[in-house]
């Protein structure tokens, strides 16, 4: 089953998606993805967190860990903490959450519905 919209709709649609864009909080998220994905030492630390989280969880399922793991995984936790590069890129997301929140909750007061939710269950 297909919607249609209606051509005001549609040009709303398309308004809100071009200032999304443009604003602040989607510059800066971009910005900081982009200096992320330029970093190579941001992702083999972000790499190397992975893999050594991912690996103390199968330790953990097999029979435990010890200290000098967790102290390990903890400074390397650290490090990736320090990394400015990193912490930009997670600030920037988690603003860049907040903002489409809050996007969501207008729209939500508006329409007089949950946005959200309906939106969710429409595209299933």
């Amino acid at each position: 089953m297909q919607t249609v919209l209606s051509s005001q709709l549609q040009e709303a649609t398309h308004l809100l998606i071009e200032n999304l864009v443009a604003s602040e909080v989607f510059i800066h998220y971009q910005r900081a993805q982009a200096h992320l994905n330029a970093d190579s030492e941001a992702h083999a630390l972000l790499d190397q967190l992975s893999q050594a989280q991912a690996d103390l969880r199968k330790k953990q399922v097999n029979g435990g860990i010890n200290q000098a793991e967790i102290d390990a995984l903890r400074e390397l936790q650290q490090k990736v903490q320090c990394n400015p590069i990193i912490m930009d890129d997670a600030q920037s997301q988690q603003e860049a959450i907040n903002f489409l929140r809050e996007i969501n909750d207008e729209i939500s007061q508006l329409l007089g519905i949950n946005f959200a939710t309906f939106a969710n269950h429409a595209t299933c």
